[in-house]
């Protein structure tokens, strides 16, 4: 029962059935600096991962 987090060319598993945000967390990615989707859905960090999902994480670029 795992779910799939893609970072670039990085993949992460994690168990399925916790938050995204726990997940992220557990991965060592910072939430604020990702946007995470779920088959082309954009997800809240509440969401829990379900067996199976592939979920991209495009980083978020910001400067001043």
């Amino acid at each position: 029962m795992t779910a799939k987090l893609i970072l670039r060319n990085k993949e992460y598993e994690v168990k399925s059935g916790m938050a995204l945000l726990d997940a992220l967390k557990k991965c060592g990615i910072v939430p604020e600096s990702i946007i995470a989707t779920r088959e082309g859905e954009l997800m809240t960090e509440d969401e829990l991962l379900k067996d199976g999902d592939v979920i991209k994480l495009v980083a978020v670029i910001s400067g001043g």
